[in-house]
């Protein structure tokens, strides 16, 4: 079977000497997983299209076994990344944070639209990275089916309050009065740093990367939806690991 569909390489691992073996999150097949030969050589045409964040124009054979990638024409290469260490740290996190959880061989145009968007703030340094950070984590947990319930304080009801608890574990807020004694962890929040995760769930896509926090601010909501990323999936990530390394 043939398809042609446009897709961000997530991943990517020599083998042999001259061939590729890449992870591609596409927007008509999901999370693919194909062989490109010869796309190490000097003189190949799929040398580029088959890079790590490398957005492209695929034409893949889907056999009975296996995978190939007969093209990669580049759209989009984001070179703003490779001059910075810890942007591309996070760039690579949020590759293995959508490997984790984008659909395989479904269509997963969504994931694809947050990626780019993500990548392309973070490539022109236009948006915080703590921002994106963010926006990628709650984002795509919700396209999986773990949106965190934010709506209200899961002991009264109330919508609002000077001060808010998130818990990772759960996915919830509690008001500070009905948090007394709670023996779990537990994130402080303020009204802005709520309104910020509430935001990164529940905002239309056009208003998704456009709001503000302080730093101080931004740096504790992307606390808390690391903290119930890591939580929910149960795992680590070893590219967040090199990118906390990056920040100090």
């Amino acid at each position: 079977m043939q398809i042609e569909t446009d897709g961000l390489v997530i991943r990517e691992q020599t083998v042999g000497e001259s061939d590729r073996l890449v992870t591609l999150l596409t927007r008509s097949a999901g999370v693919l997983r194909g062989f490109a030969r010869q796309a190490k050589t000097i003189r190949s045409r799929k040398a580029s299209g088959t890079s790590l964040l490398c957005y492209s124009q695929f034409s893949i054979y889907k056999g009975r076994e296996r995978v190939m990638i007969d093209d990669a024409r580049p759209k989009e290469s984001f070179f703003g990344l490779r001059g910075d260490i810890s942007r591309l740290a996070l760039a690579q996190y949020f590759c293995e944070l959508a490997g984790v959880l984008a659909p395989e061989e479904n269509p997963a145009e969504d994931y694809l639209r947050l990626m780019l968007n993500a990548l392309y703030f973070l490539s022109q340094n236009t948006r915080p990275a703590l921002l994106l950070k963010l926006v990628v984590e709650m984002r795509m947990m919700s396209f999986s089916g773990y949106m965190p319930d934010l709506l209200y304080c899961q002991g009264c009801g109330c919508y609002e309050a000077d001060t808010m608890l998130f818990l990772p574990r759960s996915g919830t807020l509690l008001c500070a009065d009905c948090a007394q004694n709670l023996a779990e962890e537990a994130i402080p929040m303020q009204k802005g740093m709520v309104t910020a995760l509430r935001h990164s769930i529940y905002a239309d896509f056009d208003k998704l990367f456009s709001f503000q926090l302080s730093p101080e601010g931004l740096k504790q909501a992307a606390k808390a939806s690391e903290r119930y990323v890591i939580h929910t999936l149960q795992r680590s990530f070893s590219t967040l690991e090199f990118y906390h390394q990056m920040e100090g």
